[in-house]
């Protein structure tokens, strides 16, 4: 049986060298237009994360996980070889990869990503979960516009940060990302679906909400860049018809102090925190203290 990764609680594999000083993490820093470009729109686009080594390493260890025979697999939070609606179309969607493989693992501690991280959600960074989305060559499927904290209110308060990561080109073609900008300013909507119908979106959308929607915009990536979004950002993606797959890893956060609102697991196979209590232990480790 493989390791369980989630026992460890740092970086010990060879994905990145890890900072050393306060001028070493600088290097990573956004700007201010960054920030406040996220702050305005809900979302910030186009920040390099992985190097062409990284990604091939990654690559190697999503092929291993994607065979639905790999060592382990009742550790998953969730494993869904095709959670498409559409039988014609696949989205390979899993949460818990990080408790895998090495890459995985570390890259939860990537300082590109936790410096950011820690900028947008303003403090100390901890884990919520990781997601990968794969999209393959001429059959992907959809992911329906959403909004993530739709499906994370068993947490409170709404201090929570998605970084999307490509491990391939990303385009309008193939399945890219697209955003509703200014969306994270809505109420929190019901959730619609989030492998099914792209128009269900639209029986929960007032009229001025639905002017708005009218205009999405694709998070154009290059292999390696990230976009990083607020939790109310209306989000989806559409099909894969090229004959390029479309592979991204997902790590979800939240602002150190996010509690649990449930009596019940915040993942399946984690137990229960009670409600009231600080995110923290095994499966939720601090992983960037803004300090």
């Amino acid at each position: 049986m493989t390791e369980d990764l989630s026992q460890k609680h740092s970086p010990f594999g060879a994905l990145f060298q890890s900072p050393e000083t306060s001028e070493d993490w600088d290097a990573y820093r956004l700007t201010d237009e960054q920030v406040a470009t996220f702050h305005e729109t809900g979302y910030l686009t186009g920040i390099q994360i992985l190097t062409e080594l990284q990604i091939d390493l990654l690559k190697s260890e999503l092929a291993e996980l994607m065979q639905p025979d790999h060592e382990g697999r009742d550790r998953w939070h969730e494993y869904h070889s095709n959670e498409s609606t559409d039988p014609s179309r696949v989205l390979f969607h899993a949460l818990g990869a990080w408790r895998f493989r090495k890459g995985f693992h570390d890259l939860l501690w990537h300082p590109a990503f936790l410096m950011a991280a820690s900028q947008l959600l303003g403090g100390s960074v901890r884990f919520w979960h990781d997601q990968l989305f794969c999209k393959p060559a001429r059959h992907g499927g959809v992911v329906a516009w959403h909004q993530d904290y739709s499906y994370w209110t068993r947490t409170q308060p709404m201090a929570h940060l998605t970084c999307w990561i490509g491990l391939d080109h990303s385009d309008r073609e193939n399945g890219c990302v697209h955003y509703v900008p200014g969306s994270h300013r809505w109420d929190l909507l019901p959730i619609t679906g989030l492998a099914g119908d792209m128009d269900s979106i639209r029986d929960v959308l007032d009229d001025e909400q639905w002017e708005q929607f009218q205009n999405p915009v694709p998070a154009i990536l290059e292999p390696g860049q990230a976009v990083f979004h607020h939790p109310l950002t209306i989000h989806g993606s559409y099909e894969n018809t090229t004959d390029r797959p479309r592979r991204a890893v997902v790590l979800n956060t939240v602002r150190d102090g996010v509690q649990s609102n449930s009596p019940e697991p915040l993942l399946s196979g984690v137990p229960p925190i009670a409600p009231g209590t600080d995110l923290g232990g095994v499966f939720f480790p601090l992983l960037f203290e803004a300090s």
